[in-house]
């Protein structure tokens, strides 16, 4: 399995910006899709972006598209996920999910195979 850490997170007023990044080990990240899921307190966790192996192809969620963009350099073993104009409604704890089938980018919490420890961001109106 590839251990992820998360860093980035932190205390950020609505319509700003942040920068989250996750970084590898242990595995070829390049091997790897690789999703961005969220979960804020009492709701369950919940997809927010992911990147095919190649970094060709990208997805969101629809609350998080046009506002967030997920990328990733696999030189550096590592994925971001830029944040713009984020609302209250954006805070949770982000974690950085590798995919049980390194083909596919996970999209649920079943087909995640590896999680960081998650990175807390709190939006405040």
């Amino acid at each position: 399995q590839v251990q992820l850490v998360e860093s980035g997170g932190g205390l950020v007023q609505a319509g700003g910006s942040l920068r989250l990044s996750c970084v590898a080990s242990g595995r070829t990240f390049s091997d790897y899709a690789m999703s961005w899921f969220r979960q804020a307190p009492g709701k369950e966790r919940e997809f927010v972006a992911g990147v095919t192996r190649g970094g060709a192809t990208t997805y969101y969620a629809d609350s998080v598209k046009g506002r967030f963009t997920i990328s990733r350099d696999n030189a550096k073993n590592t994925i971001y996920l830029q944040m713009n104009s984020l609302k209250p409604e954006d805070t949770a704890v982000y974690y950085c999910a590798a995919g049980k089938d390194s083909r596919l980018v996970p999209r649920t919490t079943q087909r995640v195979g590896s999680w960081g420890q998650g990175t807390q961001l709190t939006v405040s109106s």
